[in-house]
């Protein structure tokens, strides 16, 4: 069994429980930012993490080796770093920079890029899906070529390296995890169980468009075959669902209050939030646990505290392993 085949320690332990991991819009300033991930930790979040949009948002990779100097447990995860942003060597670089100062907490997610609008921003062609997505596996196979400590020489169609080695490696064992991003069937899951620890798709145009709880139901059942395809276990693939956006309020009349006023991230993008009640918002998330989720990532807005401590306190307690796990 090859090192990207074994079992990651942290993977594994999602066999065992639902965690959920968060995410604060809407922060512009660094230090609410660390009082976000800082907050999440003592509320027993899983997880905190940074998009990779730069002329929006604060720096993916330079958010998270802040976050990991301002933290003691949490994981820390790109959500999802660009191959097209940072060239391969560069993000394995990153990568275990992030993963050393935090003493190994790091999920290395990575995707092919949708953006259009931001791509044009920075000048960068944008590729048909094919070709991205064959450059997102070129990234993958020179990261753990660098991370492999030797030197390190890849000729592939989009990127290439030349007697590259890292001197200072990632820390966590076997491997840092790598969350591939996404939900095509033909390609993109078939590329999750060759090369990744952890998949992840939403109810969002850009993240594989699981709009339905049947939806996730059938990308299942279409990455535990192209498990069997290249004869990995299913079991070795952590399963995680992206909720664009949660509001949250303990009665109705105070979550129509908060609906009419919320602003909305990529509200011009279809996709789907949730706007519950704590009992409304176990029964959407134990929905997508009884059809094999493990791991939640959920958005809220960094200034709404009660959704934040209601996720915490009075959802995530009560959502339990479905039967498929």
């Amino acid at each position: 069994m090859s090192e990207r085949d074994t079992v990651h320690p942290w993977v594994a332990e999602g066999s065992r429980k639902i965690r959920f991991s968060v995410f604060s819009v809407f922060l512009r300033e660094w230090a609410d930012v660390v009082k976000a991930a800082q907050r999440a930790e003592r509320l027993g979040f899983d997880g905190y993490w940074a998009h990779d949009h730069p002329n929006r948002l604060m720096d993916c990779w330079t958010q998270l080796t802040m976050l990991a100097m301002a933290t003691e447990r949490i994981r820390l995860i790109s959500l999802v770093s660009c191959v097209y942003y940072r060239l391969p060597h560069l993000l394995a670089r990153q990568a275990a920079d992030v993963d050393r100062v935090s003493d190994g907490r790091l999920v290395l997610g990575i995707g092919i890029g949708d953006d259009v609008p931001e791509f044009d921003q920075m000048c960068l062609p944008f590729p048909p899906v094919a070709d991205r997505q064959a450059a997102l596996e070129e990234t993958i196979d020179i990261v753990h070529g660098l991370w492999s400590g030797e030197p390190f020489t890849y000729e592939g169609k989009h990127f290439q390296v030349k007697d590259a080695a890292l001197r200072t490696l990632p820390v966590q064992q076997p491997h840092v995890p790598i969350l591939i991003g996404g939900g095509g069937e033909r390609v993109t899951l078939r590329q999750v169980a060759r090369y990744a620890d952890m998949s992840n798709f939403a109810p969002h145009e850009w993240a594989g468009a699981a709009y339905k709880t049947s939806d996730v139901e059938r990308k299942y059942a279409v990455l535990k075959q192209h498990c069997l395809d290249v004869g990995r276990p299913y079991e070795s693939i952590l399963r995680s669902h992206f909720t664009p956006f949660v509001i949250l309020a303990e009665n109705e009349q105070a979550l129509e209050k908060k609906r009419k006023s919320a602003r909305i991230p990529d509200a011009a993008l279809h996709q789907e939030i949730v706007v519950a009640t704590p009992a409304e918002a176990i029964l959407h998330f134990q929905a997508l646990a009884d059809v094999g989720v493990q791991y939640f990532l959920a958005s809220v807005d960094g200034e709404d505290e009660e959704s934040f401590n209601l996720l915490a306190e009075a959802v995530i307690p009560y959502v339990r392993l479905g039967s498929e796990q």
